[in-house]
């Protein structure tokens, strides 16, 4: 994702200064793609750029970004940082407190889409932190996206990109039972995918995975390790509501199934792998 939006930029003329991975190598042949350094280190990194935007996989790698002993909050004065990872509410109040102490600023702009709408500028975005931050982001956030919404203060866009994702794991876990089911009954599931469409089974993971099921091809655009993730975040959000989520919990135990069972690193589209009969050694 990161990389597609450093592409995005690029090609609307914003200057790309540097990029920074923990592999050393992704990140040396991304600037050398962009032409612009390839920090080492993440002071660096800050050093380099007055907006910096950050995509990592979890709330522990966040604090570690931001309070390692190698951090983006190094002479960080003055500078922007938006946070696109989908983390907890929590942790994003937390980045908001440490940014400010060291004189910085911080926005959450959480991504509803994928690596595609990211090389295209059509994400979906959605953005939480002071008001003035994200006036300051928008000009660059609207080249990322299609649509930009602004939710309030730090925490809320998280809150809702937990529940997207929570429904949208939801929803691809049913469609595969729905097709592996059809597939049992040897239905032919490209007719069962047109008469879904054309019904209440309709969903935008039927367009976006429901083929990939079929063919099992499921090359990853969203990990089903990053569903499980994803899920366990709003689980976590609802036992504080004191709400039972069954649909929900279920649905992260397919995909921690996944997890165990050696297919966390599948698109998340690859929960049909559990579904269909003969596919999974346990089924």
């Amino acid at each position: 994702m990161g990389a597609n939006m450093a592409r995005r930029l690029n090609d609307r003329g914003f200057h790309v200064t540097t990029v920074y991975d923990v592999n050393r190598a992704v990140a040396t042949t991304l600037a050398q793609e962009l032409q612009c350094a390839a920090s080492p280190t993440l002071g660096e990194v800050t050093a380099g750029a007055d907006v910096i935007f950050t995509i990592v996989t979890d709330d522990q790698a966040m604090r570690d970004i931001f309070t390692g002993a190698d951090n983006l909050l190094l002479n960080a004065r003055g500078k922007l940082f938006v946070n696109c990872a989908t983390v907890s509410p929590e942790i994003h109040v937390e980045v908001e407190r440490w940014a400010d102490a060291a004189g910085a600023a911080s926005l959450e702009a959480c991504m509803a889409s994928s690596i595609t709408q990211a090389r295209k500028g059509s994400l979906y975005l959605m953005c939480g932190g002071r008001e003035e931050n994200f006036r300051r982001a928008e000009p660059i956030l609207k080249e990322l996206s299609t649509s930009l919404r602004y939710l309030g203060k730090s925490g809320e866009a998280a809150k809702v990109k937990a529940l997207v994702n929570m429904v949208m794991n939801i929803d691809t876990a049913g469609l595969a039972e729905g097709l592996g089911l059809g597939d049992a009954l040897g239905l032919d599931l490209t007719m069962l995918r047109e008469v879904f469409s054309q019904t209440g089974a309709a969903s935008r993971v039927l367009q976006t995975d429901g083929e990939d099921m079929q063919n099992r091809d499921h090359t990853c655009f969203f990990s089903a390790a990053h569903a499980a993730k994803d899920s366990g975040i709003a689980l976590q959000l609802a036992e504080k509501c004191g709400l039972d989520l069954p649909l929900a919990r279920e649905t992260k135990a397919q995909y921690d199934r996944m997890i165990a069972s050696g297919l966390g690193e599948l698109d998340k589209s690859g929960i049909a792998e559990l579904t269909f009969k003969g596919r999974h050694p346990t089924r």
